[in-house]
């Protein structure tokens, strides 16, 4: 049974983030056009080998619309929820953490809402870098088998992409399944919205996120707290706003309003 429709699953992009390996590329290509999910999209900061990749049995219509940029803020931009994934490991993690299934419905409800999504996968080798889980909203991970203790480490990019597409357009309300429990938080401690307010996309976080950065220095906060203005962690916490259309405007403009204020004082 399905759980997703054609317009739902042409609104989830999923986005290769420095994947070096055309037959990984492929394979997840493969995946997307066996599952019905049309959206590619390729970060890389050098050429990667398309014409390998477009000889992916049947996935030529999604290596054909793939997407290429330059670096994870363009490929975004558009998206009002982005989703990273990762094998947990020994990273430290600064997002909610929610396993697949959990993270399968509030994918969905994003969706038939009507929203964009982005759903990350980072190198086969390092996975998602600590900048690049920045720009997420949350983090899902995949159940792996654990032998006395110790999980497997990590999965294939491609079969990692098809068990992700699969819990997407599985419908467990037909099959006495039932989801399994978040890892390290609850559904409920992601961004809640309003299903009447309008999301705001990723772009518009971002410009969130600068205009704050113009504000903490313009204040001289970098200098004197410098532990607490990375970029990366400054970009979380926008995001932990979980700001909207209509919010993130007004925040810009309280921004703008202190920068012009600084100015107006230094004259």
């Amino acid at each position: 049974m399905t759980g997703i429709t054609d317009a739902e699953a042409g609104r989830l992009c999923v986005v290769l983030v420095r994947a070096r390996n055309p037959a990984n590329i492929g394979a997840v290509a493969r995946a997307m056009h066996d599952f019905g999910f049309p959206a590619l999209r390729i970060v890389n900061d050098f050429a990667v080998p398309f014409e390998a990749a477009r000889s992916a049995v049947d996935a030529s219509d999604v290596m054909a619309s793939a997407a290429s940029y330059g670096n994870l803020a363009e490929a975004i931009a558009d998206c009002t929820l982005v989703v990273g994934t990762t094998a947990v490991g020994e990273r430290e993690l600064h997002h909610p953490l929610l396993e697949l299934p959990a993270a399968a419905r509030s994918l969905r409800a994003e969706l038939v809402a009507g929203r964009r999504v982005a759903l990350l996968f980072g190198s086969e080798k390092t996975g998602l870098s600590n900048h690049e889980l920045s720009f997420c909203n949350w983090l899902l991970t995949i159940p792996m088998y654990q032998h006395q203790g110790i999980r497997h480490p990590s999965m294939n990019l491609g079969q990692a992409v098809a068990v992700c597409l699969w819990e997407l357009v599985h419908d467990r309300a037909h099959d006495g399944f039932t989801s399994a429990a978040p890892v390290a938080s609850s559904a409920e401690s992601t961004p809640a919205r309003h299903a009447d307010s309008p999301a705001a996309d990723s772009a518009t976080m971002e410009r969130l996120t600068a205009l704050l950065m113009e504000v903490l220095q313009a204040t001289e906060y970098t200098r004197r707290h410098a532990a607490n203005c990375d970029p990366a962690h400054v970009r979380r916490l926008v995001r932990r706003i979980g700001a909207d259309a209509v919010d993130a405007p007004v925040w810009m403009g309280i921004l703008r309003q202190v920068m012009w204020k600084l100015g107006a004082e230094r004259k």
